[in-house]
Parts: C-alpha cells; structure tokens; sequence
C-alpha cells in the first residue's frame, strides 16, 4: 500500500477577506500560495486548508472539521484570549452527548466546538495517547516541540514509576523514554 497523507483540505467561504482575517486572529500560520488561494495550517499540523472564489462547489459554512489537542483546557484558553465564541465542553457518555469534561480524562474524550465567520465548524478533540496502530510506530514524530516536551514529561513520570518498581536507578533512562515515548505514540504497550 502507497502511503497516502492528506494534504490540504477546501473551507467553502463567502467573504475570502474576513475568512482571511479569522484564521490569522486564530494564530494559524498563512503559507505562500498562487494568486486566489488563501491556505492556512494549524500549529502542529501537516495537514492545510485553504479557501478562495471558486474552489469548491459547496455551501460557505457547510465545512466541518476536526482538530486534536493534547490539552482541552489550554485550547479553550487560546480561543478564549483569541476573542472567538466556544462551546462549553462537552463528552459522551451513557445518554449521549454531555456537558464537561470526560469525567474520567480518557484520550479521545472531551471536546469543544466553535465556528468560522461562515459557519463552519470546528471540533477541537483531546487525545493524549493515540488509539493501537493510528500512528506507526516506525514513523512516530512529534510536530511541535511542545508535543515532544509534553512526552518526555509523561515518559519522566512514568519512568519515575518504574524505578520505583524495580528499587533500582536505571542509568539507560534515555533508550527507556525513547521507547516510552514511541510506544505512546503509536498506542502501543506502554513499557513498565
């Protein structure tokens, strides 16, 4: 199988200017494009969109999107410092949808929402360790020195844990978080 990683994605808009204007107050970093074309990318993110006259047939606001975050509480923050109207945060559990946080703090389980100036929408997701086999484990980056900080704090913790367990001080500690971290990563078993 070819590797196939999604590069950009369309956002359909009515007003190129003010969609412009959104996304820079957004801090998403607005990357060098031929004339018509206005892209944007996340922090952190390999993935693009873009927007402009004519580039997709479908309705302004009809675009929905998901975003993960290592942190729901900071994201929330950052949107809130950026002026932009959010949702509260919400879960899913036994009835559906929630309000709050997932009470029990599980990756891929808390969620906040907010909208373009067109209406689309936008889900920011917590996901702190990754699912078993999303990420491969041969091909694990990190795509922001604050995810790589973020891991090697866990990995600091958990090795802490370890020597605990074994009573011994582990002078390999640097092969110990590089497994850590991969296995994290890619949502394999952790080592102990």
């Amino acid at each position: 199988m070819v590797d196939m990683k999604l590069e950009v994605d369309f956002i359909p808009v009515t007003d190129v200017d003010r969609a412009t204007q959104f996304y820079e107050n957004l801090g998403w970093r607005k990357d060098v494009t031929p004339p018509g074309i206005v892209q944007f990318t996340p922090p952190g993110s390999w993935c693009s969109v873009q927007f402009g006259q004519n580039l997709t047939s479908a309705a302004p606001g009809s675009g929905k999107g998901y975003l993960i975050v290592d942190d729901i509480v900071a994201a929330r923050d950052s949107l809130n410092s950026a002026n932009i109207p959010i949702s509260d945060e919400f879960h899913f559990g036994q009835n559906g949808k929630e309000s709050g946080l997932d009470p029990d703090h599980n990756s891929y389980g808390s969620f906040i929402s907010f909208n373009d100036p067109d209406g689309n929408n936008w889900v920011f997701q917590e996901v702190t360790t990754r699912l078993p086999g999303r990420v491969q484990a041969d091909e694990t980056t990190f795509s922001s020195t604050t995810d790589l900080a973020d891991a090697m704090r866990r990995a600091s913790v958990a090795h802490g844990e370890h020597e605990k367990r074994t009573g011994q001080e582990d002078p390999n500690w640097p092969d110990w978080y590089a497994s850590y971290m991969v296995a994290e990563e890619a949502g394999a078993p952790l080592p102990r």
